[in-house]
């Protein structure tokens, strides 16, 4: 389903056609959040975002024939409610079409998507100093939750030899 939203994009579903600037935007938000993502995980998220019965949601929005942000999202089975939550994994303007809107319809996108869908939920996480959150607050206010996350390496007994203390991980 594609829409008209603020700023003059039209909010759709990402296509094929649409990998040289989903990419251009994904360096964009590497940069942002000064992140390394390889290659190779750049390729596989790709491929996970146009997989029909993949895991990975992956939305446009294009104004005329430039694409001008996206966002990807995940869903997935919660001990809360008997429905799937839709969670906002990323979420990336260009920073030229900032304020124009598309953030926000980026976000009514998926809130719609969760509601014809029958998810439970949609939420995302962001860095306390993201100027996004003066949208994100628009939306519904911070709640109080604090995340912990674990880098955890490829090999389990290296779990058990790094002890409780491992380095933070992006993902």
């Amino acid at each position: 389903m594609e829409a008209n939203q603020e700023g003059g994009a039209v909010i759709r579903a990402a296509q094929a056609r649409d990998e040289a600037e989903w990419r251009r935007l994904w360096e964009g938000y590497n940069r942002f959040y000064e992140v390394d993502i390889p290659t190779e995980t750049t390729a596989m998220t790709w491929q996970r975002i146009l997989d029909p019965q993949g895991e990975l949601l992956g939305r446009m929005a294009v104004r005329g024939s430039e694409a001008v942000g996206f966002s990807v999202s995940v869903t997935h089975a919660t001990s809360w409610a008997t429905s799937r939550a839709c969670y906002l994994e990323d979420l990336f303007v260009d920073p030229g079409s900032r304020g124009t809107g598309i953030g926000r319809s980026l976000i009514v996108d998926l809130l719609d998507l969760t509601a014809r869908s029958g998810w439970s939920s949609l939420y995302w996480h962001t860095r306390s100093d993201n100027p996004a959150r003066r949208l994100y607050d628009e939306f519904v206010p911070a709640d109080d939750f604090v995340r912990y996350r674990v880098h955890v390496p490829l090999a389990p007994p290296a779990a058990k030899a790094i002890g409780p203390k491992t380095r933070p991980c992006i993902s």
